[in-house]
């Protein structure tokens, strides 16, 4: 029934779903001051923008960027696939991933929440075998609608427990490739403080885990928002083996955002302490470069 009733709005152009997106973004900052209060917050300390103009006018466009991803999505969940791959105008260095294959690795994706991580996914899925970890929703009616739209093409989806590690494990000594969102704070204790913009954040080690176990290539991708509804320019960074592990995933994250920092979702809860999980002991953190 949902389906039915989204299906039609999913066939608005692009740039009508991120015009009406925007205004969802402006929306749900002025109804919840506890949403507000953690994207001013998270923004003024990530330190990137110490000129107040500069400050106010990322937010306001990162503000209007968050609201995107919610209408966007249906278009990508619901389109045909082949109208959804016409979305991306450009593809950085996806050789390097063909690379990898070749030489029978497997492929570790990483994608933030920045611009629009779920065509990021869709795209992959595509072109190449994908098992995607997948974290059922808070909102429990929206689950079967996003299901069914993360599993298309060559897509599935491994539960956030042992069982979908080992799918994981599986699909990379199969030389394919796995998807995870990088800066998505585990819910229990599998993570180790690290900082992320100067502050520490709980961050998962099941990337480093993984990569050492299958020797596994890593990437960062994200799916870039082009001016005006135009469609998506897709990023994809090799990350080199990790000397320093989560401090270098980190690290990565922050590359990617500074490329685009109006679109990355400064409202998610990045540096909450997860349960059963000691909080950090200084609120800020530094480390050698």
């Amino acid at each position: 029934m949902l389906e039915i009733v989204l299906r039609p709005l999913a066939w608005l152009p692009l740039r009508w779903l991120h015009v009406l997106g925007a205004g969802i973004g402006w929306l749900v900052y002025l109804l919840s001051s506890q949403y507000s209060a953690r994207l001013d917050q998270n923004l003024r300390l990530s330190g990137l923008f110490p000129q107040e103009t500069d400050y106010r006018r990322v937010r306001r466009r990162a503000i209007a960027e968050a609201g995107k991803i919610t209408l966007e999505v249906l278009a990508v969940w619901l389109k045909p696939p082949s109208r959804v791959m016409r979305y991306f105008r450009e593809v950085r260095n996806y050789d390097l991933i063909e690379k990898a294959r070749d030489s029978g690795r497997g492929v570790v994706l990483l994608t933030p929440h920045l611009g629009c991580f779920e065509i990021a996914g869709f795209y992959f899925g595509q072109k190449l075998p994908l098992t995607v970890l997948y974290r059922p929703p808070r909102k429990r009616w929206l689950e079967a609608l996003m299901v069914r739209g993360r599993k298309r093409g060559q897509t599935k989806l491994a539960a956030t427990d042992l069982a979908g590690v080992r799918k994981l494990l599986r699909a990379l000594r199969n030389g394919e490739a796995v998807g995870m969102l990088p800066d998505q704070a585990p819910q229990f204790g599998d993570g180790v403080w690290a900082p992320f913009f100067g502050r520490p954040a709980f961050t998962m080690t099941l990337t480093s885990r993984l990569r050492r176990a299958t020797g596994a290539a890593a990437f960062m991708v994200f799916a870039e928002r082009l001016p005006k509804g135009e469609g998506y320019c897709l990023h994809i960074e090799q990350m080199h083996d990790p000397v320093q592990g989560e401090v270098e995933l980190n690290r990565a994250v922050e590359r990617a955002i500074v490329l685009r920092p109006e679109q990355y979702l400064w409202g998610y809860d990045r540096y909450k302490v997860p349960r059963a999980v000691a909080p950090p002991q200084s609120d800020r953190v530094s480390i050698e470069p």
